[in-house]
């Protein structure tokens, strides 16, 4: 699944830098997560960086709206960094 952040956001430019799928940007008003490139840091590290480094609990949360299984966002992983070797 991927993640969602919450309007809790307070637009700190803690949480874009981190992705290592580029799938944090600004939107309007509070940054967004684009869940066709968030693997939750799958492939990358153990848990999500964007969670581990913004500094208000619970506003990046996962996102019910975009289920996936581990495997799934392994799958996800491989064609965002690995689409050339496949």
């Amino acid at each position: 699944m991927a993640l969602l952040i919450t309007k809790k956001c307070i637009n700190c430019d803690m949480c874009e830098p981190e992705c290592p799928n580029q799938a944090i940007s600004m939107g309007m008003d509070i940054y967004e997560i684009d869940a066709e490139r968030c693997t939750e840091c799958v492939g990358h590290y153990d848990e999500p960086t964007c969670m581990k480094v913004c500094p208000i609990d619970n506003t990046i949360i996962r996102d019910p709206a975009h289920l996936e299984s581990n495997e799934q966002l392994w799958d996800k992983f491989v064609v965002l960094h690995h689409a050339d070797k496949i």
